[in-house]
């Protein structure tokens, strides 16, 4: 298995986004190994479901330049997902896992080196963490993988810090501004019960990479989204990275523990403002915007052909998979549906005011 080990000093911040992007900026080595592994899958034939050419893609007209897409195929020949009853489902060995997939599967193997790491103090080296990074069979966009970490600890599909870590780790590791990363918790459209991250690349522009945002706690990075589906936004750094991955965690921990769905979707973005970005600002991508949006609980196995809200739809990327909601449906339409998967305002603002309290009382 290919090796992939990176440090702080590999984190990219001199990153902006071009109104006609160059198709010869240099890729990183994390985008060349993860898209030329990719790539050489694809084209082995056996490994995906299907093959997946350019997708028919437009821009949904309205203020929140919704991208939508289509994969008819994602929607019929992916994998059966499980059925989902908790949050907090343990995890089953007898379904499927990562721990059963073809070899053929696996890209590389990535690993963060630290200086802790590097000059232990004393006695052996530390072990680090490795996070399996494999393709997904079922893709919905170019680049579409896995992170998987130490798929041999069998975690449950439930966050952890240094997967928080590993997911704003790797925007900053790509120089391509389109990179995304995203998390589905139980009830939350997680379709297998072994943590995992997904990562893809999407080139069209997102509002949520410039969107302003109101401060919560900004001294922390938390914010609250407003103008697209409301929910929580974080912005980190490389040099704030750690503090922020904890923030998160504290919040996503809280959410577990009070039985609360949630979807994170990272991508980089401009700093966070509370009004109108100046322009330079605007094409900045140094940092990661980590939205997150707790949600109403939806159990039981999805349909695969249905609208399923998850943490593409949230972000403002939808992946149609019939032809007729492709072509047919509204920005407002969209916002009626996802509507319906948000938490109510009440509790929306409840759950806020608490997570807010235990933010300033640490």
């Amino acid at each position: 298995m290919s090796q992939f080990t990176y440090s702080h000093r590999d984190l990219l911040t001199d990153i902006h986004r071009a109104e006609q992007p160059d198709p010869h900026t240099e890729l990183s080595p994390f985008d060349t190994l993860l898209s030329t592994g990719w790539r050489e899958r694809m084209g082995r034939g056996g490994v995906f479901r299907y093959r997946l050419g350019a997708l028919q893609t437009r821009v949904l007209p309205g203020p929140l330049s919704l991208v939508a897409q289509l994969n008819v195929q994602r929607g019929v020949e992916r994998r059966k997902p499980q059925e989902i009853q908790s949050i907090k489902q343990p995890y089953n060995a007898h379904q499927f896992n990562f721990n059963k997939i073809s070899p053929e599967e696996v890209l590389f193997e990535m690993s963060r080196v630290t200086e802790q790491s590097l000059r232990p103090p004393g006695g052996d080296r530390p072990e680090l963490q490795k996070v399996v990074v494999l393709v997904n069979v079922s893709p919905l966009e170019f680049g579409h993988c896995l992170f998987v970490p130490e798929p041999s600890r069998c975690l449950p599909q439930v966050l952890t810090l240094s997967a928080i870590q590993t997911g704003i780790e790797s925007v900053l590791l790509s120089s391509d501004p389109g990179f995304r990363v995203g998390f589905n918790s139980l009830g939350a459209f997680a379709s297998v019960n072994h943590l995992h991250l997904h990562c893809y690349y999407l080139k069209q522009e997102l509002l949520l990479e410039t969107v302003p945002v109101e401060p919560l706690v900004p001294e922390k990075g938390f914010y609250r989204l407003t103008h697209l589906p409301r929910g929580f936004l974080f912005y980190a750094e490389p040099n704030d990275l750690d503090q922020i991955a904890r923030v998160v965690f504290q919040v996503t921990e809280a959410l577990v523990n009070g039985d609360v769905a949630h979807n994170l979707f990272l991508t980089r973005g401009c700093p966070p403002s509370e009004g109108q970005q100046e322009e330079a600002q605007q094409g900045s991508r140094r940092g990661v915007r980590i939205a997150l949006w707790p949600r109403r609980s939806s159990f039981g196995a999805k349909e695969e052909t249905a609208f399923n809200v998850a943490l593409c739809e949230l972000a403002g990327h939808l992946p149609f998979k019939v032809q007729q909601d492709y072509e047919c449906l509204t920005e407002k339409d969209v916002k009626d549906i996802i509507q319906r998967y948000l938490l109510p305002d009440q509790d929306f603002t409840r759950l806020e005011r608490q997570l807010v309290a235990d933010m300033i009382d640490l």
